[in-house]
């Protein structure tokens, strides 16, 4: 099964423009199942087989969303080998994948995500790049792989836009407000290892680009300083910029493409957070609530 794993990762990096995070998923999604199966054969592999290691998978106490994570991986595995003739039918079609509770994505109010972004010191260089992070982070909503992502060249200065390579390697503009350049400008003109060197935006301490879990890292830093009690992730301050957009009357077609959503329907669930917030406000206040 190895060199079917290899064809379908070179396709997914090559025809479709894979992330390397995705390939990685699915690299070892489909490892693990190989392994399971004892190497068999793709065209051996029928739907018992897969109910099998589902079974295996939830018997491990995995999360439903991260069955229908590996589930989606499989069903993608299988259509590519048997669109290219390497297996007859797939195993996993007629599968259902788990339904997936809902929750609401957590995000902070505008006091909060002011004391956020309040709380580097900007006297030291790693100051100074926090709050440019953090700026730049609730000002475009882009998530934490695309900031790290981020070149010097792609911050638009003078229109005030900053071009994101998102998932699948997609392009888009983002605007980008004057506060967030502010920051990025004063902390590129403290650190001079910029002039001599390098394109990302973004440096560690030891002047490489930054990775996933340093932004983690950074956000942990400054929710223990600011003593917040919710629950903060890299995607807390994503949610944010799109609840409050919301809260001001944006439009939900824009808010979608300013994340980057594929669907419609991913933007959605931020409508779901503002009508709970006015349900909220409604029976605090009205005396008939």
């Amino acid at each position: 099964m190895d060199r079917h794993i290899r064809k379908f990762l070179t396709y997914l990096e090559i025809e479709r423009n894979a992330s390397p995070h995705t390939l990685l998923n699915y690299h070892i999604d489909l490892k693990q199942m190989r392994q399971f199966l004892s190497g068999k054969d793709p065209q051996e592999i029928d739907r018992l087989d897969i109910r099998r290691y589902l079974a295996f998978l939830k018997s491990k106490n995995l999360k439903k969303r991260t069955l229908s994570r590996k589930l989606s991986t499989f069903r993608s595995f299988f259509r590519f080998l048997t669109r290219e003739g390497y297996a007859k039918t797939s195993p996993v079609s007629a599968i259902a994948s788990p339904k997936l509770e809902k929750t609401l994505p957590i995000f902070l109010d505008v006091n909060k995500v002011a004391r956020l972004l309040e709380a580097p010191e900007e006297k030291q260089l790693l100051g100074l790049r926090d709050r440019a992070i953090l700026e730049t982070l609730y000002s475009t909503g882009m998530r934490a792989s695309e900031l790290i992502g981020l070149n010097i060249g792609r911050v638009d200065f003078i229109a005030g836009m900053v071009k994101v390579y998102g998932k699948g390697r997609k392009e888009r503009l983002v605007p980008i407000g004057d506060k967030a350049l502010r920051a990025i400008r004063e902390y590129l003109e403290k650190d001079t290892f910029h002039k001599k060197d390098t394109r990302s935006l973004f440096l560690s301490k030891n002047n490489r680009r930054l990775t996933a879990a340093g932004v983690r890292k950074i956000i942990n830093k400054y929710i223990q300083r600011t003593s917040l009690k919710e629950k903060i992730s890299t995607h807390t301050l994503r949610h944010s910029f799109a609840t409050h957009l919301l809260d001001k009357g944006a439009d939900l077609r824009s808010v979608q493409e300013l994340l980057g959503h594929a669907s419609l329907s991913t933007t959605q669930i931020y409508t779901h957070i503002t009508t709970e917030r006015l349900k909220t406000v409604y029976n605090k206040a009205h005396p008939r609530a």
